[in-house]
């Protein structure tokens, strides 16, 4: 079951109306006093209908979940769809210039403030959450993988596992490398990390780029599972057959 209302959320570009989406398991309404960890998503358009996709493919995750008789929640936002590229602003925890579209100031630090203080309360008081961070998970794709990883990072305390698919981690390495030297993490911290084979060459340096950050975070007693996706593409079609492998690791040994 997914429900599927608006809220107000302060843009970068002024107030606007967001759509929200949340998945409840399968076994929801029939235990009504059982709470259930919770992952929020970025690019909430995109996570579980085609109709509603960015370009008319979703990651279909409630039929993955319903499939799976998975025991989890699944919170997600839509993203700013603005004509100036503001979802690259929103979706960044630093400023950054891409050849193609110019120049970017971060407000990703911002984004995670509201899902923080904002969102994740309104779940909690809504739904049968177990909101501490033990159980409380993050993921995306894209811009989306990389604020997954960011949070994870930067507020590990909030946050104890995430999936960042294809990261945009080519947006400034050495600021993102610099946080993983940094970041106040607790133990038993998990991630799930990947990139399609087919989209390295979309930056320079790619293929290596992500293997430096994943020996990096590794170093840091993150338990990391990461992958190469054989054939993998820069898309929603890519990242639904990775929905196995991203909550193999998000829901392993998960108390309840």
């Amino acid at each position: 079951m997914v429900k599927k209302w608006s809220v107000s959320y302060p843009a970068v570009n002024g107030t606007e109306q967001r759509r929200v989406y949340v998945y409840l398991p399968t076994m929801y309404e029939a235990d009504p006093d059982r709470r259930y960890p919770v992952l929020y998503m970025f690019d909430g358009q995109n996570v579980f209908f085609d109709e509603d996709a960015t370009f008319g493919k979703s990651w279909g995750m409630a039929d993955y979940l319903d499939y799976t008789d998975t025991p989890l929640i699944v919170a997600a936002v839509e993203c700013n769809a603005g004509a100036n590229n503001e979802r690259l602003v929103e979706y960044s925890p630093y400023r950054f210039d891409d050849p193609q579209f110019g120049h970017f100031d971060g407000t990703g630090q911002a984004t995670m403030s509201w899902y923080i203080h904002r969102f994740k309360p309104f779940i909690d008081r809504n739904f049968r959450t177990l909101p501490d961070r033990e159980h409380t998970f993050i993921g995306g794709s894209s811009m989306g993988g990389l604020m997954s990883l960011y949070a994870l990072l930067q507020h590990n305390d909030t946050f104890s596992r995430a999936a960042a698919l294809s990261p945009s981690i080519w947006v400034s390495p050495e600021k993102l490398s610099g946080l993983v030297g940094r970041a106040k993490l607790e133990p038993g911290t998990v991630l799930y990390m990947d990139y399609g084979s087919s989209e390295m060459g979309n930056h320079d340096g790619m293929r290596c780029g992500f293997a430096e950050m994943c020996a990096k975070v590794m170093t840091r007693g993150i338990h990391l599972t990461s992958r190469i996706v054989p054939g993998g593409t820069h898309s929603e079609a890519s990242w639904e057959k990775q929905l196995p492998f991203m909550f193999h690791t998000l829901m392993y040994e998960v108390e309840e």
